[in-house]
């Protein structure tokens, strides 16, 4: 499995409006081929700042499959207005669990 992460900069006065369109599109993740779980985390110290996370089967299931698809598009026009920037993605595979 790999892990997306995006960090995604907006406005700290649209935070509500935000996760609500990040809520709204979590249907466009939950039934992209290759997605097994999306979640949203606010920064704590450093408002305005999110990291979207994402568990793919492999990296080509995110940025071939999803990338190229409606759902991507449609997720784009949900959250997209809101960055103040593009996202920082990366990908990352666990090494080893510890506990």
């Amino acid at each position: 499995m790999i892990t997306e992460i995006a960090t995604i900069r907006i406005d700290p006065a649209q935070a509500d409006a935000f996760e609500a369109a990040v809520a709204k599109a979590a249907p466009f993740f939950e039934s992209a081929k290759g997605c097994h779980s999306m979640s949203l985390e606010a920064v704590i110290e450093t408002p305005g700042v999110y990291n979207l996370r994402v568990l793919w089967e492999t990296v080509e299931h995110h940025t071939e499959l999803f990338r190229s698809s409606e759902n991507f598009k449609q997720w784009r026009a949900l959250a997209g207005p809101f960055f103040i920037e593009p996202p920082m993605v990366v990908h990352g595979e666990t090494v080893k669990q510890y506990f």
